[in-house]
This record gives C-alpha cells, structure tokens and sequence, in this order.
C-alpha cells in the first residue's frame, strides 16, 4: 500500500511556470478579442451607431467579469449538479481557491483556468450584439447580458466543458467553443431578432459600413488573438496537440478568407475587403470546434466549406426576412455548425483523442454525437434568448423609439458623436471665423 501511495504521488501533476506563462498569455489574447469585435462590428455600421457597437461590446468586459467571479465560474466549472450546472462554495468569489492550487489533471493554477474561461464568457454574449445594431436600448442590453450569461452561457458551458455535464459525458467534441461560443451566441441573435423585429429601412436604405479599415482592424485583431482562445484551449503545450491547433487555426482561416473572396468574385464580381474579413473570421469560427481533432489538410477543407456557405448564409436574411444587421447568424451561427458537425467527419484519431470520423474509418457515431450537441444547444439558446428578450421588451422595452433609430442611436443613448467634423474644412470655411463684415453680422443676428 505504501508504494502504490508514492506512486500515485510521484504522477500527480505539478505546477509548470512554462504552461501557466503560456495561458496567461492565452488569457490576454482572448481578452483582445473583445475590443478587436467591438471594432469589427464598429466599423460595419453607419456612423451614426459605431459607438453604441463599440459600447455594446466593451461593456461585457465589466458585466460578465463581476458575474463569472461572484457566481459564473461555480455555475460553469463547479461540481457537477444532474449533468446540468456545476456548484461550488469555494468558487463563489473565488474566495475559496489557493494561490497555488490546480486544476484538477493540469498543471496551471485553478486561477488561472479561471481567468482563461472568464475571457470566453465576455466575448460570448459580445457577439450576439451584432445583430441587433441600430436599435436596442442600451440600458436594455445591459440587463439583457447578465440575464443571458447566467441563464444561458454558463449552463451551457458546463454542459459542454464541466466534468459531469451531459454533453461533455455523451463526447461531444467542442476542443475551443463553438457550440458553446458561436452556436449559442448565433442561436441568441436569431432569438432576439425574432422579438425586437427590423432596424427602420430595412431592405430599403442603404446600411453600408462606414469604416471598411475599422473592420479590417477588427477582423485582425481577432484573428491574432484567436491563437490564444484556440491553441490555449488546451491548457498546456507539453504533448504538442495545442501546436496543432495553432498551426489549424491559421491554415482554416487562409482557406476560408479565399473561399469567401472566390465565391464572392463569381456571385458579385467582386474581392471584397469586408468579404476578406468576415471570410476570415467564418474560418475562425468553424476551425474552433474541430481544430485539435483534425489534420491540416482537414483544416483546408473545413475552412474552404465555412468560407463557401457562411457567404451563401448572410444572403438568407432578405430572402427571409429576419435582420442580423451584421452577419451574426450567417458567420457564427452557419459556422460553427458546420465546423462543429465536420469533425464527424474529418476527425483522424490522431491528434486530440483516438476518436476518428467518417472519413478516417470512424463510422457515423461521432457524427450524430456532434449533432446532438449542435442542435441541443441552438434550440435551448433560441429559446431562452427569445424569452429574455420578451420578458424585457414588455416590461422596460427593448427598442429605442422610431425616431431616436432615424435620428441616430449614439447621440440618443450616449450623448456622444463617433467623428467630430466641427473643426473640419479649410479655406472659406477657415476665414469664416474671422471677424464678420457688416453685411455678415447683419445676416448673424437676422
């Protein structure tokens, strides 16, 4: 008995400086998603709302940290409840966790498995803000985030990614969020457009994007920090397989950039550089779910069919009639259920797990696990998102008014301009501060 004891002590996992170095440094990417999506989204409305998107998604910094310390982390992460939330009064508060505990089977601080999984919490509902651009109030959307990410993310997160949630049990691979991340926050935009209707003009105005080089900022800065929110998702770099989703993540993300472009060219005659930047980021999305289980032949080909379909996807709102101002639907929603159903498929047994798809003789099984956890996931969001959104629209009102829409949501909300242009202009507009002639000041006091 007293050596199967030293035994089991000598294989219990220790503290490495290398891989909590490495997720702090993941962690800090994935927080500069957030501001990288606030001007992705920023710079694809019209002037008039590019600080409310900004706002809309800078605010989950604050909302969703505050609730992931106070009582998210324990919901998502804590013991298992009837594979459907996690518990536990140490994680309240995180008051109850030693500096240099760990997390159970790794070698990285329970804190810091914390902090990483907090940074996947705020960009969640951040997302879902894109589709609802122009019109939501933004004390509304406020209450509307802590109400979601309690009631919808960190159920969902547990089920997928705690010990003991069902979907996590049933194998369901999600190696970095996409059932959990865009499945749930595209399945929520759906939801609540299907509530709060139409911007005003839609279908008629123009509603092009006002900063197509904001967008490409954004579209970057995601891009750089999705290495962290991909390849950290494995909490340590000892065996090679986060390696793999680095070199996946950049190799999705080319093939679906290009795919969206080719297809574009064919359908539009044109290269785009907003479609280089959502094409991008639907190679971002599908690659999340599926990117520790594949080979990068397999990324190719998962980031040439997200690229394709997700610019079939964003047409579908005028054919059907639902507006997601930005895409939210088309590129998070479409892609991570194709990235998160294609690891059935492409799956080589080899990487993350001996788990093979179809095409790497693993049969259909994996395929209908994934699907299970595709569409459980989208139809409990779009539900409780449509609710949430209901109950708030019919008790403090979801919308601004029609004519704070037309006149511009960030003066209305914000009391603030994205551009000053009061001190533009030259020439004329330059000597008309010079002191008036007569005739001028008569016409000034007239």
């Amino acid at each position: 008995m007293a050596s199967a004891i030293t035994t089991l002590a000598a294989d219990a996992p220790t503290l490495s400086a290398a891989n909590t170095g490495f997720m702090l440094i993941c962690s800090a990417l994935v927080m500069l998603m957030t501001p990288g999506l606030a001007f992705f989204y920023g710079g694809m409305v019209r002037v008039k709302s590019s600080l409310n998107m900004l706002m809309m998604s800078f605010i989950s910094l604050g909302i969703v940290t505050i609730l992931w310390v106070l009582y998210g982390f324990s919901l998502a992460f804590g013991t298992d409840a009837g594979s459907l939330i996690g518990w536990n009064s140490d994680y309240v508060g995180l008051s109850g966790i030693g500096i240099t505990e760990l997390w159970d089977g790794y070698t990285i601080p329970v804190y810091v498995f914390a902090v990483f999984q907090l940074m996947f919490a705020v960009i969640t509902p951040a997302l879902i803000s894109g589709a609802l651009a122009d019109r939501v109030k933004f004390g509304a959307w406020v209450l509307f985030t802590g109400l979601w990410v309690t009631v919808v993310y960190f159920p969902v997160a547990h089920w997928v990614w705690g010990s003991g949630g069902w979907l996590f049990e049933l194998g369901v691979i999600d190696f970095a969020g996409g059932t959990a991340v865009h499945i749930n926050a595209g399945a929520a935009a759906l939801g609540v457009i299907l509530v709060i209707g139409k911007r005003v003009g839609f279908k008629k105005d123009p509603m092009r994007p006002h900063s197509l080089p904001l967008v490409m900022l954004g579209a970057g800065l995601l891009w750089f920090g999705w290495f962290g929110f991909n390849a950290g998702s494995w909490l340590g770099n000892d065996d090679g397989v986060g390696a793999v989703m680095f070199v996946n993540t950049q190799v999705a993300t080319a093939a679906a950039m290009l795919a969206w472009l080719g297809y574009e060219k064919l359908r539009h005659g044109s290269f785009t550089t907003l479609g280089a930047a959502s094409g991008a980021v639907a190679g971002l999305v599908a690659i999340t779910p599926s990117g520790g289980a594949v080979s990068p032949l397999g990324a190719i080909a998962i980031g040439v069919i997200a690229g394709v379909l997700c610019a079939m996807a964003v047409g579908l709102k005028y054919k059907f009639g639902y507006d997601d101002s930005l895409d939210v639907i088309g590129v998070h929603l479409v892609g991570g259920v194709v990235g998160s159903l294609l690891v059935g498929l492409f799956a080589t047994g080899g990487v993350q797990s001996d788990v093979a798809g179809l095409f790497y003789g693993g049969g259909l099984e994996q395929l209908g696990k994934q699907a299970i956890g595709v569409f459980a996931v989208l139809a409990y969001s779009l539900v409780a998102s449509a609710l949430l959104a209901f109950l708030l629209d019919k008790t403090i009102g979801m919308r601004v008014s029609e004519d704070d829409e037309v006149a511009g949501i960030d003066q209305v909300e914000h009391a603030e301009t994205a551009y000053d242009f009061s001190g533009a202009g030259g020439g004329a507009a330059s000597r008309s501060t010079a002191a008036p002639t007569p005739s001028a000041s008569k016409k000034v006091d007239a």
